[in-house]
């Protein structure tokens, strides 16, 4: 495994993280705890030390798992990222919850979750510029900051062109920037890593595999079950990705290279991007992403050993 310093956090994290929106159950499977211990045990042998979480992955669902698992383990072997501001009700469906007082609710609800006393990355999650605006929202969070509740501060921006909430971090405290970030989508290639490499921001990618369209599993004219939540993706809009996966895997996956670990090195080969956090079903799958980082280049600014 390699590691990158997380922007000014100072924090070593694997390149390679696991993104556990699955454990919600809105990706087509319900997970139990042995399931979810044998990802993050193989999480481990693998040298990965990144997990990224949200409260809203269900009901605080992946975060008990999480939690559940971190219990029984060295909790200081892992950076655990969670996300704040939106509250789950029911399958795909939400409600913003960004006051201020809410938000200490919600961090008090994470921390009994993970079954930890303090979160390592808090990040605010993809919420508008109007909410993230409000001055009450951070001094509360950097007083938890104090506190010791939480390490540090972070943003996952919603629009992957949303410069306006990355210009604004060292304002109010934000350490790092999530955001979407893949061979398919390069936006945050134009004002986004720029800002944040003046900055010193840490950079997660999420959705480093497109949802799994650069997986190369998926062919044009696939179609996803109901209780998948790309049943719910344009169906044009993914018909015309899986054509330009086609395109891709053909002219620049070169021949017998893994075109979902070709795809999430190509993530790491921006000087902006830290880590990229793509999602996993099975132990199988954590191997088939840490393979990734035999072709990633070891020359890097962040470079790091944990």
């Amino acid at each position: 495994m390699k590691y990158r310093t997380l922007g000014k956090t100072l924090l070593p994290v694997s390149v390679i993280g696991v993104g556990t929106w699955q454990f919600g159950g809105e990706w087509g499977m319900e997970f139990t705890q042995d399931e979810v211990d044998a990802i993050l045990d193989e999480a481990a042998e693998q040298g990965i030390n990144l997990i990224d979480t949200a409260e809203c992955y269900g009901d605080h669902l992946s975060e008990s798992l999480i939690g559940s698992y971190l219990s029984r383990r060295q909790r200081d072997k892992w950076i655990v990222a969670t996300k704040f501001g939106h509250q789950f009700h029911e399958r795909f469906t939400r409600t913003d919850k960004f006051a201020a007082s809410d938000v200490i609710v919600q961090l008090d609800a994470s921390l009994r979750a993970l079954q930890t006393d303090y979160i390592d990355l808090y990040q605010f999650h993809s919420g508008p510029d109007a909410v993230f605006d409000n001055e009450e929202l951070w001094e509360v969070l950097n007083a938890q900051v104090k506190a010791g509740k939480i390490r540090h501060l972070g943003t996952s921006i919603g629009s992957n062109a949303n410069i306006h909430q990355t210009e604004a971090s060292t304002k109010v405290g934000s350490e790092a920037i999530q955001v979407v970030y893949n061979r398919l989508d390069r936006v945050p290639e134009e004002n986004v890593f720029p800002s944040c490499q003046r900055q010193n921001l840490g950079v997660l990618a999420r959705v480093p595999l497109a949802s799994g369209y650069l997986s190369g599993k998926y062919k044009p004219g696939a179609v996803f079950d109901a209780t998948d939540v790309r049943h719910r993706h344009d169906a044009a809009a993914t018909e015309e990705k899986l054509r330009e996966v086609e395109r891709i895997a053909r002219d620049e996956v070169p021949e017998g290279v893994d075109m979902a670990a070709w795809a999430l090195a190509w993530c790491l080969r921006h000087p902006a991007v830290t880590a990229v956090i793509p999602g996993c079903k099975n132990p199988e799958q954590v191997r088939a992403n840490a393979s990734a980082v035999e072709l990633v280049e070891s020359e890097h600014p962040s470079a790091t050993t944990p």
